[in-house]
């Protein structure tokens, strides 16, 4: 096949934008498939599988499949939205909250609270932090996390004026 006509400078531009082009077409094919799905855990044949948050004595009856503590985040804020529906902040949060405060959980392999740490604390609302770290102890056990033993849960309240408030990992926005 004949190349095309061009000048030797041409060619210093055409071919480097073709190579880049041709490789960048083959890193945009490559792509892994589905993730995989965590095994499922398995319900004594007697007992229904279990649902959202129950805590019990000797740990939650959910176990967690994450591998990660961010993909822990999200099994620990559906465990405690689960438990506090009726304060939860339905829809979009307004543009002026009361506090927000990020804070860090320690979770033994149990789903209990070992440790709470605040990493940017709503200092201007005592009681809102109060209240927060009540909450948090009160939803133990959480879902125990399985295939990393212990791990420490991060996140961030957004707390609105009225005490009903949403999880960063889960909020519906805010306008």
């Amino acid at each position: 096949m004949p190349l095309p006509d061009l000048p030797p400078a041409g060619w210093r531009r055409w071919l480097p934008a073709s190579l880049a082009a041709a490789v960048a077409a083959l890193f945009a094919s490559c792509r892994s498939g589905p993730p995989a799905e965590p095994p499922a855990v398995d319900a004594p044949p007697d007992k229904p599988a279990v649902i959202g948050p129950v805590p019990a004595a000797q740990g939650s009856a959910r176990l967690s499949a994450a591998t990660n503590a961010l993909s822990y985040r999200r099994d620990a804020a559906t465990h405690l939205y689960g438990l506090n529906a009726a304060r939860i902040f339905k829809g979009r949060l307004p543009p002026l909250l009361y506090a927000i405060g990020v804070l860090q959980v320690d979770i033994d392999a149990a789903g209990r609270v070992t440790a709470l740490r605040w990493m940017r604390a709503p200092r201007h609302a005592p009681e809102v932090m109060a209240e927060i770290e009540r909450t948090v102890r009160a939803a133990a056990p959480y879902p125990a996390p399985a295939r990393m033993g212990k791990v420490t849960w991060t996140d961030t309240w957004l707390w609105e004026k009225s005490g009903r408030f949403q999880l960063d990992t889960l909020t519906e926005g805010q306008d």
